[in-house]
């Protein structure tokens, strides 16, 4: 197999410096509201928390991801069949919704090349591990560690091939409806005309299902969540206990987008070493540390009218619980 990877990056999400860190968590627990950011999830066992979450029976979305792929698999690679072409993973993780296409591509004896792009220099070394235990010399995978764009600018730079872009996984909905229009824009921006992206969009429906999703039964959502206060005792020498704060998952109807936070169940501080600072935290005050975005499918319709692409088709699971949507580019020549 020729398989191999360029580190963009200097650092990577899960090792990020401490510094960066201390600050960025000085910031986010100064503001009205406290806030962390969702990035700071994944250390080594947040990433396999969330992997626990992607297989539980609430978690819908990775079920309905694989349903869609499943299913259209043969019709994707027939759309891809002309030309040679990159297919391209932002945010890859371990790829496994990915080898349902990379299965495909390659029974259909397709000339592609598969690059998956993360800021995980761990992701990418797991990734390349499984594929080489799945895959034999039949592909060819470049990945690159660092910006999705710079990777993407500089792919794009090196070959006229045609590009499939995969942002899977309702990554997507991490962002607000601004930051998600300035995504889509920088990723038209170093892509060419007639290049296709497949998005996947989590769709707003009954609201017990959102709530079962992010509140999971078992606890491992929880436990996620909370990992983040252990990440920060452990690396920043912080003092929070962990017995006196709750996960919760809950729906703001007038974003349309389910948040996370952890909730302090009583009047307490807690001492950030690092920082030399103490934050003190009222009875049932919560740390925002998530948003996932729904969408209908009309708004997804004028995202990608907004932000230069033209709609080929929408891609439903059995239960119409999701979308995978297939973009084309478009450029004014």
């Amino acid at each position: 197999m020729n398989i191999n990877y360029t580190n963009l990056a200097e650092n990577s999400r899960n090792n990020i410096g401490n510094h960066e860190l201390a600050l960025a968590v000085l910031e986010g627990l100064s503001g009205k509201p406290k806030k962390l950011n969702s990035s700071f999830f994944y250390d080594q066992k947040g990433s396999d928390l969330f992997q626990q979450i992607t297989e539980l029976d609430e978690y819908y979305l990775t079920g309905c991801e694989f349903n869609i792929l499943t299913k259209e698999k043969e019709n994707i690679a027939k759309k891809l069949a002309k030309d040679p072409f990159n297919l391209i993973e932002l945010g890859s993780g371990d790829g496994r919704k990915t080898f349902v296409l990379l299965d495909e591509f390659i029974n259909q004896t397709l000339d592609f090349k598969y690059i998956p792009i993360d800021i995980s220099k761990d992701a990418m070394e797991t990734l390349f591990s499984k594929l080489k235990n799945n895959y034999d010399e039949n592909l060819i995978v470049e990945g690159l560690v660092g910006d999705y764009f710079d990777g993407i600018r500089t792919l794009v730079k090196q070959t006229k091939r045609k590009n499939f872009v995969l942002f899977l996984g309702s990554s997507i909905g991490n962002f607000n409806h601004a930051e998600a229009e300035k995504f889509l824009r920088q990723l038209w921006y170093v892509l060419n005309p007639g290049d296709y992206v497949l998005i996947g969009f989590d769709l707003k429906k009954d609201l017990n299902i959102l709530h079962s999703a992010y509140n999971d039964t078992k606890g491992v959502t929880s436990e996620f969540n909370l990992n983040l206060l252990s990440r920060l005792n452990e690396t920043l020498d912080a003092d929070f206990d962990r017995s006196s704060f709750m996960h919760q998952g809950v729906y703001n109807v007038q974003l349309g987008a389910m948040e996370s936070y952890i909730i302090s169940t009583k009047k307490q501080a807690v001492k950030i070493g690092d920082l030399d600072k103490e934050f003190t935290f009222k009875p049932w005050e919560g740390i925002h540390t998530e948003y996932s975005y729904k969408y209908t499918q009309s708004e997804i319709e004028m995202l990608a009218k907004d932000t230069g692409y033209t709609v080929i088709n929408h891609l439903f699971d059995s239960k119409r619980y999701f979308i995978d949507s297939v973009w084309e580019v478009c450029k004014n020549d």
